[in-house]
C-alpha cells in the first residue's frame, strides 16, 4: 500500500502548538515508512526549514480567512498536480479550504483532523473525520456526523532520551524536586491554579515552559506568592525531553484539555504525571496507576497531590512505570503509524 499511497496534508496552525509539532511528528514518520507526500503550511520560516531538513518541499500559502481566495485556489493546483489519494486537512482554517469532491477529483478521500472541540461547519468538505482521542469521536456523532465516519487516531510522541539539562544553568538546586509543566501561558491551561498550589508546598521548584498573552499575570502572581526564588519561567523550549531528563513530577493542571498530549510526553519520559480532571487528560490517566488526578481548578487538591509526591519517591517511580506501560501499549510511533496506515486503506479500498 506505501507504495501506491499519495497524501496531502494541510495545516494553517500557530508557530507553536502541541498539533502542529505533531503534524511534524506525522509527516516525517510517514515518511520513513514510505508513504509519498506533500505538505502544505500557512508561511512560517521555521517550519519550512524544519520541513525541508526531514526531506519535504513545503507548499506555503497564507491561509488568511474568508477573504483570502488565492490560498484555496493554490491548494486546488496543488491537489490537481499531485493527485493525492487522501487529502488530510488539520483543524478549522485548512479543513475549511477543503475543495470540493468535483474540484479535489473523485480519487481523492478528504479528511479533517480534529484536536478539540471544533465547530463542524469548517468540516463540510470533508469525508471523513479523525478526533485523536475518543471523546472527540463522540462528541462529532453528537453533532450529526455519521459514526461510520469518524475515527479515533491517538497521538504519538517520541521516546528517545536528551542529556538532563543542568539544573544550575535554570538556578535550581541539585538536591530540590522540581515540578515541571509545559504550555502557552492561556486561561485553558490554568497555570494561575499551578501557582496557588505551588505556594502550598515549599520543599518543590517550578519550571514552567511556555510563553503566552498571560505571561504579566502570571508574574504578578509570583511576586504576590513571594515564588521568585522556586518559580522559573522557561520561555519556549524544543528541548522537552531533556527538561523531563532534569525533573521529577510533570503536571498538567489544565481547566480545559482536549488530549494532553504532555502527558504522554511524561510517560514516554518515565516521569509521574498529576493533571486536573480536564477531558482528555483524564481520560488518559488511571487515578492512581498511571497518575493522579485531582479536580480541576483546585489549587488545595494539586497542592497535596505534589506534596505526596514530593514526600515518596518510591511512589514516584512506581507511577512512572505505569506510566511507560501505558505509552508502550499505545502511543508509540510504530502503533500510531500503523493505525494511521490501516485507516488510510480502509478508506481508500
Amino acid at each position: 500500500m506505501a507504495e501506491t499511497l499519495r497524501v496531502l496534508q494541510a495545516i494553517a496552525g500557530r508557530k507553536q502548538g502541541g498539533a502542529e509539532a505533531f503534524f511534524e511528528r506525522l509527516v516525517g514518520a510517514l515518511r520513513r515508512v514510505g508513504v509519498d507526500q506533500r505538505v502544505a503550511i500557512r508561511r512560517d520560516d521555521a517550519r519550512s526549514a524544519r520541513l525541508r531538513r526531514a526531506g519535504f518541499e513545503p507548499i506555503e500559502l497564507a491561509f488568511g480567512g474568508a477573504f483570502d481566495f488565492v490560498t484555496p485556489f493554490r491548494l486546488r493546483s496543488a491537489i490537481r498536480d499531485y493527485r493525492p489519494s487522501v487529502i488530510l486537512t488539520w483543524m478549522n482554517r485548512a479543513s475549511a479550504a477543503m475543495p470540493s469532491r468535483r474540484l479535489a477529483g473523485d480519487r481523492a478521500v478528504r479528511v479533517g483532523r480534529l484536536g478539540g472541540y471544533y465547530d463542524l461547519k469548517y468540516y463540510r468538505g470533508c469525508d471523513h473525520l479523525v478526533g485523536n482521542t475518543r471523546d472527540i469521536v463522540d462528541y462529532v456523532q453528537r453533532q450529526g456526523w455519521p459514526a461510520e465516519r469518524a475515527h479515533y487516531l491517538p497521538n504519538f510522541v517520541t521516546a528517545e532520551k536528551a542529556p538532563a539539562v543542568d539544573r544550575a544553568t535554570l538556578q535550581t538546586p541539585a538536591d530540590a524536586v522540581v515540578v515541571l509543566a509545559l504550555g502557552r501561558f492561556h486561561p485553558n491551561k490554568a497555570f494561575d491554579v499551578l501557582l496557588d498550589a505551588m505556594a502550598r508546598v515549599p520543599r518543590a521548584t517550578l519550571w514552567l515552559a511556555g510563553e503566552g498573552e498571560l505571561r504579566p499575570q502570571l508574574e504578578a502572581q509570583i511576586a504576590r506568592l513571594d515564588l521568585a526564588s522556586r518559580v522559573r519561567l522557561l520561555g519556549w523550549r524544543d528541548d522537552v525531553p531533556a527538561l523531563l531528563a532534569a525533573s521529577d513530577v510533570l503536571v498538567c493542571p489544565s481547566r480545559h484539555e482536549p488530549l494532553g498530549n504532555v502527558v504522554i510526553e511524561g510517560w514516554a519520559q518515565d516521569r509521574p504525571v498529576i493533571v486536573a480532571a480536564s477531558a482528555g487528560p483524564a481520560a488518559l490517566v488511571e487515578d492512581g496507576r498511571t497518575g493522579m488526578i485531582v479536580p480541576v481548578d483546585d489549587a488545595a487538591s494539586l497542592a497535596r497531590a505534589i506534596e505526596a509526591l514530593v514526600a515518596d519517591p518510591a511512589r514516584r517511580a512506581s507511577l512512572a512505570a505505569a506510566g511507560r506501560s501505558a505509552y508502550e501499549a499505545a502511543f508509540t510511533e510504530s502503533a500510531v503509524v500503523r493505525r494511521y496506515l490501516d485507516f488510510f486503506r480502509a478508506v481508500t479500498a
